[in-house]
């Protein structure tokens, strides 16, 4: 028995099995690849489910995070930190909007949109029966409230009762939204992509749409950037190719490339008439690790011109994966933006996957019947071309 098999007995006596994981137990990685505890390397296109944007072994983060870990982790918000004021007006200007709540990751970041909606309104009216709309095959986290608007009911069934007063409507179906509206209603929620529901772009009508409707009813609009954002559709976030602004957007994975950070942000008439001291907090969130690594994210983001690059290979790719789809009867569909695209199969594909594995390339799947290629933003048109040959092989 190797030493990874070894590795792997030992998590499946000790861990939680809430994961069917892949067989192979990853120790380090440099640039667009990984590589296992023997020395085996695999060229990875998920980026640690689009976490890992910069690649592996960066620098000039490296030395960033370094640095912190040497001046001081952690303070609380009971007091100001540099860092986390230089990250909060990092991201205001990447992103436009005006006030930033820093959190430990996605689900948090999706329970402080969901909070700030029902104070807003709670603030208008005093009543609180307000209803949330969401989408259906929408994902938004695992813990209560952002399961609550997770839109696949295999996630919800066996912990409910869910929090209440949530509707689902259709993406891309303007008037399954309308349908739900009432005077209840106090937020629309969606992903700019759905990701975990099979890489769906919203249509730019349809946010127009929501964006319409909510400006004449005083509904918030809150988009989920979580894992289409932070420059993986080409801009810092996909709602800007629209010219589209949510009043709330989330945000986590590739914020912090690797150290676990969220935050959900807001404009100002809903940051000034909705949560107040005491209605939110976190004790992690906002810390100097956290802070460190983000300013060092969006600085990296700037002087690479990571986003050019997400422009130009993220084309290339889907015209890549045009050409594998046109060779093959089983390939049903095609769809994404950047550097978040799927293809979608007649059948399971986790054979395939698993195929890519063994043969040195990290794939994963959206729903059983989808391949979601969610790589490091800094990949070159030479590693799909590389992904590209090793995915023929595996098919």
């Amino acid at each position: 028995m190797g030493i990874m098999q070894e590795y792997i007995d030992e998590a499946e006596r000790d861990l939680l099995h809430t994961y069917n994981r892949y067989q192979v137990v990853f120790d380090k990685g440099e640039g667009v690849y990984l590589e296992d505890i023997e020395g085996k390397k695999y060229l990875d296109f998920v980026s640690g489910i689009g976490v890992f944007a910069l690649g592996y072994g960066n620098r000039e983060y490296n030395e960033a995070v370094k640095a912190q870990v040497d001046k001081i982790l952690h303070t609380s918000n009971y007091y100001y930190n540099v860092p986390a004021i230089e990250a909060a007006k990092a991201i205001k200007k990447v992103s436009g909007m005006d006030r930033v709540f820093f959190t430990n990751s996605g689900a948090e970041a999706v329970e402080g949109a969901i909070k700030t909606a029902r104070k807003y309104a709670y603030l208008k009216d005093g009543r609180t029966d307000h209803e949330i709309i969401a989408m259906e095959h929408s994902f938004h986290g695992r813990t209560m409230g952002a399961l609550s608007v997770t839109g696949t009911k295999k996630y919800r069934e066996a912990f409910e009762p869910m929090i209440g007063n949530i509707r689902f409507a259709q993406m891309n179906d303007i008037e399954s939204v309308k349908a739900q509206v009432n005077d209840r209603t106090c937020a629309i929620l969606l992903e700019t992509v759905q990701g975990e529901g099979g890489i769906h772009p919203a249509d730019e009508s349809f946010l127009r749409e929501i964006r319409q409707i909510c400006d004449e009813r005083d509904i918030l609009m809150i988009l989920d950037e979580i894992q289409c954002g932070m420059g993986r559709s080409g801009e810092y976030f996909a709602w800007q190719r629209y010219g589209i602004k949510p009043d709330v957007m989330t945000c986590a994975k590739a914020l912090g490339c690797g150290v676990p950070v969220g935050a959900f942000l807001m404009r100002e008439k809903v940051g000034s008439a909705s949560l107040k001291a005491g209605d939110h907090g976190t004790t992690y969130g906002g810390n100097p690790l956290g802070g460190a690594a983000i300013c060092k994210v969006l600085e990296l983001f700037e002087k690479e011109h990571v986003l050019d690059n997400v422009n130009e290979v993220g084309a290339y790719l889907f015209d890549t994966l045009e050409v594998i789809r046109a060779e093959r009867e089983d390939i049903v569909d095609h769809r994404g933006v950047g550097l978040i695209q799927g293809l979608e199969f007649d059948h399971p594909v986790a054979d395939i996957i698993n195929r890519a594995l063994e043969k040195g390339l990290v794939l994963i799947n959206a729903g059983q019947n989808i391949i979601r290629f969610l790589p490091p933003l800094v990949i070159t048109k030479e590693d799909v071309d590389r992904m590209a040959g090793i995915l023929r092989e595996s098919l």
